[in-house]
C-alpha cells in the first residue's frame, strides 16, 4: 500500500527539495517529482538521489525551460496532461514534491493545487522564517483548505524564529512540524542529523499511518 505525502512550498527556492530529501531518507521512502522545469542545473530528483544515496522515481515530465510548468511545456510545443500525473503504485511512503508554489499552472486549465486536491494526499507546507513569511504562509494554508487538501502540518526552513512560527501556527490553525536550519555544509550525514534533531518525525509518521520508528 502506498502512503503518499505531498511536499509543497509558499514559493520557489525556499528549501523544499532539501526538506523532501531529508524526509525521504528519514522515512526510507520513495521520492517522486512529477514535473521538473529546468534541466540546465542539477534537477530536484538528482539532488534528492545525491543526498539520500537512493534512486528516485522518474519524472512524468522533464522540461528544459526553467519557468512555470505550463510555459516550459509550451516552449517545447506540448502541454501537460493530468492523466500522466497519477500516483505511482508501490508499497510504503512516497514523498511527492510539487513544482514551485501552490498556484503554479500545470497547463492552461489546472494549477498545482488542483492536482493536490485530486490526489487527496496529506500535505506538508514548507515556509521560510524570514520577513514576509506570515502573509505567504497564511495565504497558502487558506488556499489548501479552500481546495479541500488535507494538511498534515507546516515545516519551516531557515533561522529559527519562534515568535513568527507560532504566529503562523496560531492564525493558520496548523501543526508545527519543526524548523530545518540552513546547513553551511550540506551532506547526506549533516542533513540526516539536522532532520532528526529539528523535525517532528513522530507526528509525520502518525499522519501517514506508519508505525512509530
Amino acid at each position: 500500500m502506498t502512503n503518499p505525502l505531498i511536499i509543497t512550498g509558499t514559493d520557489t527556492g525556499i528549501g523544499k527539495t532539501i526538506f523532501a530529501a531529508g524526509l525521504t531518507a528519514a522515512l526510507q521512502a520513495r521520492y517522486w517529482k512529477p514535473v521538473q522545469s529546468g534541466l540546465e542545473e542539477e534537477t530536484d530528483s538528482q539532488i534528492v538521489a545525491r543526498l539520500t544515496g537512493h534512486p528516485t522515481l522518474p519524472e512524468a515530465y522533464r522540461l528544459h525551460l526553467p519557468a512555470s510548468p505550463h510555459l516550459s511545456a509550451e516552449a517545447e510545443g506540448t502541454s501537460i496532461d493530468p492523466a500522466r500525473l497519477t500516483l505511482p503504485a508501490g508499497d510504503g511512503p512516497l514523498v511527492i514534491e510539487g513544482a514551485g508554489g501552490l498556484m503554479v499552472p500545470l497547463n492552461r486549465q489546472m494549477l498545482m493545487i488542483d492536482l493536490f486536491a485530486r490526489w487527496q494526499a496529506p500535505v506538508i507546507l514548507c515556509a521560510r522564517t524570514a520577513l514576509g513569511t506570515i502573509n505567504h504562509s497564511l495565504l497558502s494554508l487558506a488556499a489548501l483548505r479552500q481546495a479541500g487538501c488535507p494538511i498534515l502540518g507546516i515545516a519551516f526552513v531557515g533561522t529559527h524564529n519562534p515568535a513568527v512560527e507560532q504566529t503562523i501556527c496560531d492564525f493558520g490553525q496548523v501543526v508545527h512540524l519543526g524548523c530545518l536550519p540552513i546547513l553551511p555544509h550540506l551532506t547526506s550525514a549533516s542533513l540526516q542529523a539536522a532532520f532528526k534533531d529539528s523535525i517532528d518525525l513522530a507526528t509525520i509518521r502518525k499522519g501517514l499511518g506508519l508505525d512509530p520508528a
